[in-house]
């Protein structure tokens, strides 16, 4: 399976996503792509198997993904601080993979009717999640 992580800013939320799957699914290929280089960096740190920087970056993986995980923010235009351009959040959300987004509030996206849970709970959550969607089930 072909598994794109999208992250931003300092890369926190998408290094502990990239290294939670890798240990939960380690044949699976992971891609990390980030919107600077610092997060990049971060990402393929913690195992990404490859990953690459920058808006052109975020809409080829988005295309080639069976699965997307990332902040809810990597679908939502000018968000993450400005990190997330309009055609990657495009790209996140047209692409024909599963998407599983964390509902993270920061930078004024507020997702109600959502628990708030600690980064290392929404993290093993999302593990969790695709496992379900590796195992064919329809969450």
């Amino acid at each position: 399976m072909k598994i794109l992580v999208i992250d931003a800013q300092g890369g926190g939320v998408g290094k502990q996503l990239v290294a939670a799957i890798k240990k939960a699914f380690p044949e699976d290929l992971v891609t990390a792509v980030g919107t600077n280089s610092l997060a990049t960096s971060a990402m393929l740190k913690a195992g990404a198997d490859g990953a690459a920087t920058g808006e052109n970056a975020a809409v080829v993986n988005c295309r080639a993904a069976d699965v997307i995980v990332a902040p809810i923010g990597a679908v939502i235009a000018d968000a993450m601080l400005g990190e997330i351009t309009p055609a990657m959040a495009l790209a996140a959300g047209q692409s024909p993979a599963k998407r599983i987004l964390l509902p993270i509030a920061h930078c004024d996206n507020i997702v109600a009717g959502v628990k708030e849970l600690g980064m290392g709970q929404l993290v093993q959550e999302a593990v969790e999640r695709l496992r379900e969607i590796r195992e064919g089930c329809k969450q």
